[in-house]
C-alpha cells in the first residue's frame, strides 16, 4: 500500500491518495518479453493486469472480491493467476494473455495453499500445494489433468521444474530449510542436498537447454554463497562470490550469469556474477532498497527502487526510461537518519524518522514481523501517516533480523521474543538520551511477529510503554503452535528447540499471555476471524487474560486471514491505530490514562477491518 499526505491523526477528512501495490516488477514472457503480468490497484484491491509494452495497452486479467495477489505468465503468453478462497485456499487458473477463456491449470488436484508454480516451455506444468500437513506436487499439461507425483510431510515449496520437466526441486523452510530435494517427474529422489550446518535454498532451474543446473544459495560459515547443482557433478560453492548478509538471485536468460541481490544494513546492492569468468561486476543502485530486480534477454538490468522518502519507481540500470510504477508521485515529510546502539552482541540499527515539528514528538517504535525479516531503507505506508501526523518513528533490525550476517540472525541469547525486547528498549533509551522525543509518549506498533513483540514488550516491560498497537499478532506460543501452519510450526521448534511437549517452559516464558495480567498502557489490538498464521483463538486467550486483569484495551476484528489485499481494510486499521495512538500519547487526558490502567477493558467487536502482513 501507497499513501498520499496523511491528515492529522484523529481528523475525519477522508486520506487521500491510497493504493495498493505489489513491490514486485512485471513478471515477462520467456519469448516475448514486450507481454507482461503485474498485479496493481483495481478500486483498492490487487488484482492481475495484462501489459502489452509494444502497443501501451494494459487489460485488466481479474476481478474478484477479495483481490488476487499471486500471478504468472509463461512461454506461450498463457496468464497465470491463483484464485482462492476467503480461507486462502484454491487453484490456479490461466487465460490467453488477450482474453478468452478461463481454464483450470490442472484438472483433478483438491485446493490447497500456493506452494510453487512451474511452467516449462512444451507446456508442462508443475503446481505445489499445501494442507496443514505438508506439500503435494502436482504435474501435467497445461489444462489438462494433474496427477500427484510427490508428497512432503512438513512445509515445503516446489523450487522449479528443469527446462525438460524431467526433475524437480523442493526446498524447505525453518527448520527445513538445511536441505534441498531433487526428484524425478516420477517422484523418486535424485539427490538430497545439505546446508550442514547453516541454511540452503534453491532458486531455480538454469533457462535454455541442455545439461539440468539448478541455482543454490548456501551459508557458509558466516558468508552466503552461490552453488549451483548438476546431476553428474553435484553441488559445486563458488566461493570467489561470497557474501556477509543474506542474498537471493536469479538466472539470465542466456548464458551462465547470475544476478545477485544482497540484502546489508537496510540497503541493497546489485551485481552480476559471471560463474564461467568467476567475476563480480557491481550494478549501480542509488542508496536505498531494490524491492526486485530482473536481468532481460539483452543482458539489461531492471529493478524496483525506493528509500524511506520515496515510493517505488522502476529503473533500467543503462537509465532507459521504464513505465511508472502506479503510486502516487509523493515524497514523505520529514528527516531520515540512522542509529547504531550499543548492545551484548553487537550494535542494534535502527531507521529513524522525525517529523519536522514539534522538537520532541512522540515516539512510536514500528516493529517489523518475520523473525527472519528486517526494516528496509523504504517506503512504507504507515512510517507516512505517522510522520505527516507529527509523530517520530524508530524502525529497530533487533537481533534476528535478516541483513545483518548469520550471527546477528542466530543471536537469541536472552530468549526468544525477550531478547528483541531487550533491542526495542536499548533503542528506545538511545533515541530519548539524545533528546530526540518526548521520554513520557513512546508507543508500539506491529504486525504478525512485530505484534508479538509488542504483546511481550507491554507485558515484561511494562514502565517503558504509553500505548501497544498489535495487528494479526501471535500471541500464546503454544496456542499457535497447535493451530498453526507446518511452516510456522516448524519455525517455532526451529526457534525454542522442540514442540511445547518437549521445552513447555521455553514456550511458556516468551509467551505475551504468560504477562498479559502486568500490561499497563492501553492496547489496541487487530486481529483476524481466518488468520491461519496468528490463529484468533490464541488472541481470544490473551484478550481473556487482559479483562480478567482489567486492563484496558480496544478490540478490532477482522473477516479476514493473515495476508490481505483489499486496501480498504489497511486504511481502515491505518485510521484507527493513527487515532488511538494520537489520543494515548499526546490527548489531554494521557497521563490519567496512563496512571489509572486497570480500567474495565471497553473493547468491542468491529467490523471486518485489517492490515496484512507476515509472522
Amino acid at each position: 500500500m501507497s499513501a498520499a499526505p496523511a491528515p492529522a491523526a484523529g481528523e475525519e477528512r477522508p486520506a487521500p491518495g491510497y493504493r495498493v501495490y505489489r513491490p514486485a516488477l512485471p513478471e515477462a514472457c520467456p519469448r516475448d518479453p514486450a507481454l507482461m503480468v503485474l498485479t496493481g490497484d483495481a478500486g483498492g484491491r490487487c488484482e492481475v493486469f495484462a501489459v502489452d509494452a509494444r502497443t501501451g495497452r494494459t487489460r485488466q486479467v481479474t476481478d474478484r472480491p477479495r483481490g488476487t495477489l499471486h500471478c504468472a505468465i509463461d512461454a506461450d503468453a498463457a496468464v497465470w493467476w491463483f484464485e482462492e478462497d476467503e480461507d486462502g485456499l484454491g487453484r490456479w487458473c490461466f487465460q490467453d494473455f488477450h482474453g478468452g477463456p478461463v481454464r483450470p491449470g490442472l484438472t483433478g488436484p483438491p485446493p490447497g495453499a500456493p506452494r510453487g508454480l512451474a511452467v516449462v516451455g512444451d507446456g508442462t506444468v508443475a503446481v505445489g500445494l499445501g494442507d496443514r500437513r505438508g506439500l503435494t506436487v502436482h504435474l501435467g499439461r497445461r489444462g489438462g489433468e494433474g496427477r500427484p507425483v510427490l508428497r512432503v510431510e512438513g512445509h515445503a515449496v516446489l523450487a522449479g521444474v528443469s527446462p525438460d520437466a524431467r526433475l524437480l526441486a523442493v526446498t524447505g523452510t525453518a527448520a527445513s530449510e538445511r536441505a534441498v530435494a531433487v526428484h524425478t517427474a516420477g517422484g523418486e529422489a535424485a539427490a538430497v542436498l545439505s546446508g550442514r550446518d547453516g541454511g540452503l535454498w534453491a532458486l531455480g532451474f538454469a533457462p535454455g537447454a541442455g545439461e539440468a543446473e539448478l541455482l543454490l544459495v548456501r551459508q557458509d560459515g558466516d558468508r552466503y554463497v552461490p552453488a549451483t547443482w548438476r546431476a553428474d557433478g553435484g553441488v559445486r560453492l563458488h566461493r570467489w562470490c561470497s557474501f556477509d548478509t543474506e542474498i537471493t538471485a536469479r538466472w539470465y536468460p542466456r548464458g551462465r550469469r547470475i544476478l545477485v541481490r544482497q540484502d546489508r544494513h537496510g540497503r541493497s546492492r546489485l551485481f552480476t556474477a559471471d560463474l564461467d569468468r568467476r567475476t563480480l561486476a557491481p550494478v549501480p543502485v542509488p542508496p536505498g532498497s531494490v524491492l526486485d530486480a530482473a536481468p532481460r534477454p539483452d543482458g539489461e538490468v531492471h529493478y524496483l527502487w525506493t528509500d524511506t522518502a520515496t515510493p517505488p519507481r522502476a529503473y533500467s540500470a543503462s537509465g532507459a526510461a521504464l513505465p511508472a510504477v502506479d503510486v502516487p508521485p509523493v515524497r514523505v515529510p520529514g528527516r531520515h537518519t540512522e542509529l547504531w546502539t550499543p548492545g551484548p552482541d553487537g550494535e542494534v540499527h535502527t531507521l529513524l524518522s522525525l517529523p519536522e515539528h514539534p522538537a520532541r514528538p512522540p515516539l512510536v517504535l514500528l516493529v517489523h514481523g518475520g523473525p527472519a525479516d528486517h526494516d528496509r531503507d523504504a517506503y512504507d505506508p504507515v512510517v507516512h501517516s505517522l510522520v505527516a501526523s507529527g509523530f517520530a518513528v524508530a524502525r529497530v533490525n533487533y537481533r534476528g533480523s535478516t541483513g545483518y550476517g548469520p550471527r546477528w540472525r542466530a543471536a537469541y541469547g536472552e530468549g526468544v521474543g525477550l531478547t528483541q525486547v531487550a533491542d526495542l528498549a536499548a533503542v528506545r533509551a538511545d533515541v530519548l538520551a539524545r533528546g530526540l522525543a518526548d521520554p513520557g509518549a513512546v508507543g508500539l506498533w506491529g504486525t504478525s511477529w512485530g505484534g508479538y513483540l509488542v504483546l511481550l514488550a507491554l507485558g515484561t516491560r511494562p514502565g517503558l510503554w504509553r500505548a501497544g498497537v498489535a495487528v494479526k499478532p501471535l500471541a500464546d506460543c503454544a496456542t499457535a503452535h497447535r493451530t498453526g501452519t507446518p511452516a510456522l510450526r516448524a519455525l517455532d521448534e526451529a526457534l525454542f528447540g522442540g514442540t511445547p511437549e518437549q521445552v513447555p517452559d521455553r514456550y511458556a516464558r516468551s509467551s505475551p499471555v504468560r504477562y498479559a495480567h502486568r500490561v499497563r498502557a492501553p492496547l489496541l489490538m487487530a486481529a483476524a476471524t481466518r488468520d491461519v498464521k496468528c490463529p484468533p483463538e490464541q488472541v481470544r486467550t490473551y484478550l481473556a487474560a487482559l479483562r480478567a486483569s482489567g486492563v484496558r484495551h480496544e478490540e478490532m476484528w477482522l473477516d479476514s486471514g493473515h495476508d490481505g489485499y483489499l486496501g480498504s481494510d489497511h486504511v481502515a486499521v491505518l485510521r484507527r491505530a493513527l487515532g488511538f495512538l494520537d489520543r494515548e500519547l499526546r490527548g489531554p487526558g494521557r497521563a490519567a490514562d496512563h496512571d489509572s490502567p486497570h480500567r474495565q477493558g471497553r473493547g468491542k467487536d468491529r467490523p471486518p477491518q485489517s492490515a496484512a502482513g507476515d509472522r
